[in-house]
């Protein structure tokens, strides 16, 4: 394996300043979806989103005269990682249909933990530690106590089977765990940004409309809410915030990018409480807490070791 798949930096401070932005975006997405939901459904949403993104992506490839060589044998993967991040905003859309935001804010984000045990088989510069192995383990049991524990009495509007929604959540979680794991051990390592998000954008495209027919939610009202929900996520999430999330994997440690994912589920319940009155029942803030520790116990690795070296 080349030095370009196998090298990457610390979490410095500008990387530290993009997450900060990124998981608040990502925390704000659920909100954006689950508010919107009255107009339009979150599947539909997502692939007008990325619709909108995938023609920003190709200006973007335009304007730098970048072209789409396909002879690179990117494109193999690039329909595996497609594939995989349609399917996890497929049960992330399907979701916010089921439960809170707030509850789909931390399921989603434990995305960290899963990629974090694909490329400990993988790589050997992630190789987990015992300490990480305990994080593994406490994100696990508050994933358990979060979906597990005292739910409200009979369905609500925002939450009509929060146990069906919040397995759903894990499930997206699982997906983009495995997308991170696809994307650093495959030539996508060594691909453009642009170039591995259009692969994923076109994916979405795609299957989601196909999803969204067979779901019978191809309605749109069109309503200054519907609309502003579809362009901040299409410009924003799926343009902005992911174009900078696979450069930064390119650049710097998986598992030290990691360390800074607790701030997204912590964003994602203080946002859904403020915004959406979600209900905070002590189970889930006891899940949620362990599933934080866990994240970052998980991905603190870069930065003990540069500590201690």
């Amino acid at each position: 394996m080349s030095a370009s798949l196998t090298t990457r930096k610390n979490v410095d401070g500008l990387a530290f300043g993009l997450m900060a932005v990124l998981c608040l975006s990502w925390a704000f997405q659920q909100i954006a979806l689950k508010v919107a939901a009255v107009d339009v459904s979150p599947v539909l949403q997502i692939c007008l989103r990325s619709a909108i993104a995938a023609a920003l992506v190709v200006a973007t490839m335009a304007w730098r005269r970048e072209p789409l060589n396909l002879a690179d044998g990117s494109w193999r993967p690039g329909i595996v990682v497609g594939v995989l991040f349609a399917a996890e905003f497929l049960f992330l859309g399907e979701a916010l249909r089921f439960t809170t935001a707030s509850h789909v804010a931390v399921l989603i984000y434990s995305a960290p933990i899963f990629a974090a045990i694909g490329l400990h088989w993988r790589l050997p510069e992630e190789r987990l530690t015992r300490l990480q192995w305990v994080g593994i383990a406490l994100a696990f049991t508050g994933i358990a106590v979060a979906i597990l524990g005292a739910k409200p009495r009979g369905p609500t509007p925002a939450a009509p089977n929060m146990l069906l929604g919040d397995v759903l959540a894990l499930i997206g979680g699982l997906l983009w765990g495995a997308t991170t794991v696809v994307i650093r051990c495959t030539r996508l390592a060594k691909t453009s940004a642009t170039k591995t998000l259009l692969y994923q954008l076109i994916a979405a495209i795609i299957i989601l409309a196909i999803a969204a027919g067979a779901l019978g939610q191809l309605s749109f009202r069109s309503t200054p809410l519907a609309w502003g929900s579809v362009l901040f996520q299409g410009i924003v999430m799926s343009f902005g915030t992911l174009l900078a999330w696979f450069w930064m994997l390119r650049i710097y440690q998986a598992s030290s990018l990691g360390v800074f994912s607790f701030m997204t589920p912590l964003f994602g319940i203080v946002l859904g409480a403020w915004l959406l009155d979600d209900p905070m029942d002590p189970s889930f803030l006891l899940g949620s807490a362990l599933v934080v520790v866990g994240i970052t116990l998980v991905s603190s690795r870069g930065w003990f070791n540069r500590k201690h070296a």
